[in-house]
């Protein structure tokens, strides 16, 4: 079920980051929906879903991070 769109993403995604951050999360829940699709690729047991989500949540974490309830971008090192 990869989202065409942001505003195809669940509301507790869409909730929570701000735009830039959705892109991530879609562009990389869709990549890992298409990688997992065979379940030998997958760990455990997970399903493809969860699987998915869980990349797309890593991805946005490269990027941003949460300061109280709200994403922020990471600031660059120095």
């Amino acid at each position: 079920m990869p989202y065409n769109t942001n505003k195809d993403l669940p509301d507790s995604v869409k909730n929570r980051l701000p735009e830039d951050a959705q892109d991530i999360y879609r562009e990389a829940f869709n990549n890992a929906w298409e990688q997992y699709a065979d379940p030998k690729e997958r760990r455990g047991n997970e399903s493809r879903e969860v699987v998915s989500h869980k990349v797309a949540w890593t991805a946005v974490k490269t990027k941003y991070e949460k300061q109280g309830d709200k994403w922020v971008p990471k600031k660059e090192a120095a």
